[in-house]
């Protein structure tokens, strides 16, 4: 038991009780990562790891993990606790296999697979199961499944990415289209939840009236000083309806069945659908709460 009650709060499977891996690619392009640190460093969910590769357009592993670890150093030295080093992890999309069954498909067995299958396996629990936020390719995810099939009973998967349909989603651009073989076996085999509904507006999170409110710490420069590069604030939404479970607006259960005539595989609206399209949040309710956690002195222990 768990705050009294086992159930989930909101509509999700899952909350900010819920363990995270978070598994991406650059840094520098939106605030998923420094939304998780402060999370963790004020309560939860909690950070279990960081799972880095190269997606498109990141495609220099060294650069991202850089990147990356820069950010867990400015975390650490404003005294942020429960702040993982990140993993970097490099494999290749997976292929569709001639006889189009998933467990036919050929396992990467990347760093990244194996790290959420261990992981879950020594935090999950049947109330808690550990939950994989993605902002880029789901290669590794699904890679986890080929690998070990029951890391599905440990693990919810919730994803930024794809377009909403009248009839449910799409899983392509942003990052859906980076491996969607691994989409469909993400969207089949695990508990999945996509996330769709952004609105946001690159400078929403730190305007530039803001900055002078920035803490001055390590934490606070390294935000002043990415600022300039965001060029989206896609990746966080994911992230966002875990930690904050009123942020969620409109759900729909889907399946995953059928693709487009460019092979992007969709999920159509189901009454008893195993995944769920999130289309829509109250984005104004995360960036008010990332504010109150910067500038609260208990997230940073040295201040």
């Amino acid at each position: 038991m768990d705050a009294g009650s086992d159930e989930p709060n909101g509509v999700l499977p899952v909350d900010e009780r819920n363990p995270i891996i978070l598994c991406n690619d650059g840094v520098t392009d939106n605030w998923q990562g420094e939304y998780a640190m402060l999370f963790a460093s004020t309560g939860g969910p909690s950070l279990a790891g960081i799972v880095i590769n190269d997606g498109w357009p990141w495609t220099d592993i060294e650069e991202n993990m850089a990147g990356w670890q820069e950010l867990v150093n400015a975390a650490r030295d404003s005294g942020m606790e429960g702040i993982p080093d990140p993993l970097a992890s490099s494999s290749p999309s997976l292929a569709r296999p001639e006889d189009g069954d998933i467990d036919s498909t050929e396992p990467n067995r990347s760093d990244g697979a194996r790290f959420i299958v261990e992981t879950s396996a020594q935090l999950s629990k049947p109330s808690r199961p550990v939950v994989v936020v993605t902002g880029g390719s789901l290669t590794d995810v699904a890679d986890a499944y080929l690998m070990d099939h029951t890391v599905t009973e440990r693990v919810v998967v919730v994803s930024a990415l794809g377009t909403t349909k009248p009839d449910g989603a799409a899983m392509g651009l942003p990052n859906g289209q980076l491996d969607t073989w691994a989409d469909v076996i993400v969207a089949r085999k695990f508990r999945y939840v996509q996330v769709t509904g952004y609105s946001y507006d690159t400078d929403a999170d730190v305007p530039s009236s803001e900055l002078s409110r920035l803490p001055t710490n390590a934490f606070g420069s390294w935000i002043d000083a990415k600022r300039p590069e965001i060029e989206n604030a896609i990746d966080q939404a994911g992230l966002l309806v875990v930690a904050i479970p009123s942020i969620v607006g409109d759900v729909t259960q889907v399946e995953q069945s059928t693709e487009d005539s460019e092979g992007i595989p969709l999920l159509t609206a189901a009454p008893d659908g195993p995944a769920r399209v999130v289309s829509s949040i109250d984005t104004a309710l995360g960036v008010e709460r990332f504010w109150d956690m910067l500038l609260d002195p208990v997230t940073f222990a040295t201040d």
